[in-house]
């Protein structure tokens, strides 16, 4: 079978269920396992969000989209010529992925007729049934209940470690000029991870926020996940909230509980690694039943004494 990725957590799932082989091609924005990178790109973005702070990606993402419709434009050209069988894409986030509407029509003038398969999951349960969904597409549905089960027995693990905990009152925000909540799967990862989301409610999409109304809130725990930032982007976006006023009377701001975590890979993408994601969210909101912290390379505490800067150590 001929497959096509359209979005990045899609390419994560044909991988999971083990059928990485069959993939022709990828979307812009794939990079994950190693290697999809270097698969033909079907997709391409408007504008280059690594040149521009968040308000301005914030800014041109509503303009382009008012403008067009569809944020991203799509190689009809080269979709033909690679001839699949199955196109992988969702509808629910015109921000991360390619028009629904365009891709139904692209496909439409296609000789090979694929199927399209349009994933659009709210919370981490749907995301699980997507890799069994995925799976059976491509004839791998065995070995896909298989890992799902045992993503199972990983969340039953962080449940058994944090049950009977104290919950602490958490602020989740998935993007940070202007600040938005994060909504769909996270709280519900929240909630796992042993403790309580302020800003929104499983399966509901992110809403705008004002960062007044957040440190009102005090939360005691501050995680800062930008959409489709790694770490290490998430602490450059926030390094000029030290100057905001309210920032310091912040519960997490005093005990030193604000993160920066890497968004992009455990908690953006509606994939497998947002199993990886409640565990790392566990580790920060209960390091007490825990034998060490989360990763370096996903998680990184802030020092609130410093503005505008970043703790050297995690």
């Amino acid at each position: 079978m001929r497959v096509v990725s359209l979005l990045p957590s899609a390419t994560e799932l044909l991988s999971f269920v083990g059928a990485s082989e069959e993939l022709v091609g990828v979307s812009h924005e794939c990079d994950y396992p190693a290697g999809v990178e270097a698969l033909p790109k079907l997709t391409r973005p408007p504008i280059d969000h690594h040149a521009m702070t968040s308000a301005e990606i914030d800014a041109a993402i509503g303009r382009h989209l008012s403008e067009t419709g569809s944020l991203y434009a799509l190689d009809a050209e080269l979709l033909e010529e690679l001839k699949p069988d199955l196109i992988l894409t969702q509808g629910l986030c015109d921000v991360c992925a390619v028009s629904l509407d365009v891709v139904r029509e692209a496909a439409t003038g296609l000789s090979t007729n694929p199927r399209v398969l349009s994933m659009n999951p709210t919370t981490l349960g749907e995301v699980l049934a997507c890799a069994v969904e995925v799976g059976d597409a491509v004839g791998r549905g065995s070995a896909a209940r298989e890992s799902v089960a045992a993503l199972g027995e990983r969340l039953v693990r962080v449940r058994e470690a944090v049950e009977g905990l104290p919950r602490p009152r958490v602020g989740a925000i998935e993007w940070l000029d202007p600040p938005f909540s994060a909504g769909h799967w996270v709280p519900e990862m929240v909630r796992l991870a042993g403790g309580e989301d302020l800003f929104a409610r499983e399966g509901e999409p992110s809403a705008r926020l004002r960062w007044g109304d957040v440190f009102a809130a005090e939360p005691e725990v501050l995680v800062l996940m930008p959409c489709g930032f790694d770490k290490e982007r998430a602490l450059l976006e926030a390094r000029p909230l030290p100057r905001l006023e309210g920032w310091s009377g912040v519960p997490a701001v005093r005990s030193g509980r604000v993160w920066a975590v890497d968004g992009n890979s455990f908690f953006s993408r509606p994939a497998p690694r947002l199993v990886e994601g409640v565990e790392i969210l566990a580790r920060l909101l209960h390091p007490e039943a825990f034998a060490g912290p989360p990763p370096a390379t996903a998680a990184r505490r802030l020092d609130p004494s410093l503005p505008e800067a970043a703790s050297p150590t995690p």
